[in-house]
């Protein structure tokens, strides 16, 4: 396994693993013994960069996550957020107090069984509260050996910009893909002017890009995707074109669509880390075969002429959810 280097000299495998959808976001939570033994063959297989955070769930996914890894304490990087209020087991708003954060902290080392945790993320900017004391709380966390790097997810420049003159930011976390690049005008732009890394999630498009989504699957209840218009019916329908440009140079490559989905995102920065998320081991062991996916300078930019052209139908979520929540 390769690796790559965020901010702040944070070293991770070049591909992580998001483990959101073990146990919450796309229909029922999986069975726990099969999800434990899919991430003890994610670190066999070099995976070094776990993501959680306590809504996953909320609060199983690290309970999961934590007694997974506990075995490989020092050898993995786990990632996990904060940033809501809870009531009745569900997301109640945004929830950035400095009181709050330092609650968090506390009950996500306990719930991932670490004595600091690796990468503390604020889950979504809080307009409520000042950045910079976002920034300041989880510095004094850093320096109290609570928290060894902080992040930001979803943020704009200019947060980023004024969070990181108070606390060095190490990665920022938002949606990137070949179908998904609004960030790369102005955020990819400041984070590289900073020296922050990018960890992409959703790098394969909610399964979409993989090319195992068509016009005729149907999601489970308490699929995210229900909710999204970029997986209505129609959408999908519409999207195909992305899927066969997929598909041609998967052909040529002799790999798969989600291979090449993921190594166009791995061509893009150095510093770039993808995050793909999936409970299935032949999935994992086929998405973390895209290191080996090499894409040519000439590729690349025939990739880009060709999705230039393509039209994507459909926001990646509802406006209510872009400015609650964006899981």
């Amino acid at each position: 396994m390769k690796t790559r280097i965020l901010g702040q000299g944070l070293e991770v495998s070049s591909i992580g693993l998001g483990c959101m959808g073990m146990s919450f976001g796309y229909g029922p939570a999986k069975d726990k013994t099969e999800m434990i033994k899919l991430l003890h063959r994610a670190v066999d297989l070099g995976v070094t960069f776990f993501d959680t955070a306590e809504v996953y769930g909320p609060y199983t996914n690290e309970l999961l996550v934590g007694k997974a890894l506990e075995p490989y304490k020092g050898e993995v990087k786990i990632a996990t957020k904060f940033g809501f209020d809870f009531e009745d087991g569900k997301m109640a708003g945004l929830n950035s107090r400095p009181e709050n954060i330092r609650k968090v902290a506390e009950e996500s080392m306990r719930r991932l069984r670490v004595d600091a945790i690796d990468l503390f993320y604020q889950h979504r900017v809080d307009p409520n509260i000042p950045i910079e004391d976002v920034a300041g709380t989880v510095k004094d966390l850093i320096k109290e050996g609570k928290v060894k790097h902080f992040g930001l997810s979803e943020a704009g420049a200019e947060t980023i910009r004024k969070a990181h003159a108070v606390q060095p930011i190490t990665a920022l976390q938002s949606e990137y893909s070949m179908w998904t690049r609004k960030h790369e005008k102005e955020i990819l732009p400041t984070i590289e002017a900073l020296g922050i890394g990018l960890v992409a999630y959703s790098p394969l498009g909610k399964g979409y890009l993989s090319g195992k989504i068509d016009v005729d699957t149907t999601f489970a209840e308490g699929d995210i995707r229900n909710m999204l218009p970029r997986y209505t019916e129609e959408a999908r329908k519409a999207n195909q074109s992305v899927l066969e440009l997929l598909h041609n140079f998967a052909e040529r490559k002799n790999a798969t669509p989600a291979q090449i989905a993921l190594a166009w995102v791995l061509a893009q920065k150095p510093w770039i880390v993808p995050i793909p998320g999936t409970t299935k081991t032949h999935r994992l062991e086929e998405n973390l075969g895209a290191i080996s996916v090499e894409l040519t300078a000439q590729e690349l930019q025939e990739i880009e002429y060709a999705s230039n052209q393509i039209q994507i139908m459909g926001e990646r979520y509802t406006e209510q959810m872009e400015k609650a929540t964006g899981l």
